[in-house]
């Protein structure tokens, strides 16, 4: 005989795979929002969108960001025999993509892509094995206007999320920190030190002290100097001045030190606040294949978080593809490390439904009408959602509350007969009786808090 499939003991539980996450509307709705913003910021400087494979063969992906990284690959062999890798950053895949279709691109070329990315790593608050990446990038150029830009896309798109005021935008240069370990003997093992410099704010200065002497071979004394460089503070114009010293006589130091003046004076030209720009010889971005401008983003009411928008300048990663010269610039809004801070912070609504106008059903007599009404709205432009079961006024209205929804659309036997309806404020709980043909303009006017 079957089994009673109420009584199994065989059921699967569900549950998700450690490092994922499940997104309930509430938190999907925030997160399209924040998509939506940075296409539309991105837009607005004329970046196009385009879209690559989750896959890439695995000589693509492997090797190009980091030791670390490469350990972090989701890889595996498939039916075909070919071996194969979940991309990690959005970065790699561009180059592979450039190179691949400069020709047909034409140069320079911006774009943007929003897509879902992998790495086994260890979890963390604001850090997921599968996460989505919001970069934009510009390939085919050198020029300073496009590190300028970089910084400025990252500032508009803060400040147009809502963190105006409330971000800190760290910014400096990989030539700088060259130009100092070649002054100290320790170019050869640059990548090494870097790496270790990448964890100062996680682990400490001793732990990095005792990293870049166990990986890079630095002397303590040769380490207490890399330190000191890290910990410099004050004004940008401050630090700039304490940096000509320590790179002199480095040509790679001293073109980035020039690079960063530059950068800085171009920000401010273009009316930044300077409060958001802080020249930070610290940070040094974990991935190999930066070559230059480097950017971080910390939000001020939760600094712990971590970066939230980040990039910089890789100059030489699609030379691995193609004999083309393709030197690139960009950043990514780390999306969902910004979801969670957003949520520390109180700043996700508290909303469960994309539609802001709720009509709740009398009876099904009604529904015909109803249908009517609520097709009309949409028509006019409004999100509408017409409740599924007659059901008693006040608990359509719960449901409502609940899920969000900013105003009802009343209009049961009398109204409908008389070719009116009652607009109700969800927030404050006004009403207000208007001709059927004037409600979409009413709900416009309120949903607009004329």
């Amino acid at each position: 005989m079957p089994k009673d499939s109420d009584n199994s003991d065989d059921r699967i539980p569900p549950r998700t795979l450690k490092g994922f996450r499940d997104y309930l509307p509430q938190a999907m709705l925030a997160r399209e929002g924040l998509v939506e913003t940075a296409k539309e910021v991105y837009r607005s400087y004329g970046f196009a969108p385009i879209d690559t494979p989750a896959l890439e063969y695995l000589e693509i992906l492997a090797g190009k960001g980091s030791d670390e990284t490469d350990k972090q690959l989701y890889k595996f062999t498939d039916a075909g025999g070919r071996d194969v890798g979940m991309r990690f950053d959005l970065t790699v895949p561009l180059a592979r993509f450039a190179a691949q279709y400069a020709q047909q691109l034409g140069l320079p070329f911006k774009r943007y892509h929003v897509a879902t990315v992998w790495r086994g790593e260890n979890t963390q608050r604001g850090r997921y094995r599968e996460f989505m990446q919001c970069d934009f990038d510009t390939i085919g150029t050198e020029s300073a206007t496009s590190d300028i830009e970089t910084a400025l896309v990252i500032h508009d798109l803060l400040a147009k999320i809502g963190f105006v005021g409330a971000f800190t935008i760290s910014v400096n240069h990989r030539g700088v920190l060259n130009g100092l370990l070649e002054s100290l003997g320790l170019a050869a093992q640059a990548t090494q030190v870097l790496r270790a410099i990448d964890k100062l704010t996680k682990t400490g200065p001793e732990k990095v002290a005792a990293e870049m002497q166990a990986t890079a071979g630095a002397t303590p004394a040769q380490a207490e100097q890399v330190l000191a460089f890290a910990a410099l503070d004050g004004t940008n114009n401050a630090v700039l001045e304490q940096l000509r010293p320590m790179v002199d006589g480095s040509e790679v130091g001293e073109a980035g030190l020039a690079r960063l003046t530059e950068v800085l004076a171009g920000i401010a030209a273009a009316g930044v606040d300077p409060a958001r720009i802080k020249l930070d010889v610290s940070i040094a971005r974990g991935l190999d294949y930066y070559t230059g401008m480097i950017y971080e983003t910390t939000l001020d009411a939760d600094p712990d978080l971590g970066s939230v928008a980040s990039g910089g300048r890789y100059d030489n990663l699609a030379q691995m593809f193609t004999k083309q010269r393709l030197p690139g610039i960009g950043a990514s809004l780390g999306l969902d490390r910004l979801l969670d801070g957003m949520e520390k912070l109180g700043m996700l609504p508290n909303v469960r439904t994309p539609a802001e106008v709720f009509v709740p059903l009398f009876s099904e007599e009604l529904l015909g009408p109803l249908l009517k009404l609520a097709a009309d709205l949409r028509s006019a432009g409004l999100r509408v959602e017409l409740y599924g079961e007659a059901k008693k006024l006040g608990k359509q209205l719960q449901y409502a509350d609940k899920r969000g929804h900013r105003v009802a659309v009343i209009a049961g036997p009398d109204e409908i007969e008389a070719g009116e309806c009652q607009i109700k404020n969800l927030a404050d709980g006004s009403s207000t009786a208007v001709p059927m043909a004037s409600a979409a303009d009413e709900i416009s006017k309120l949903l607009r808090g004329n």
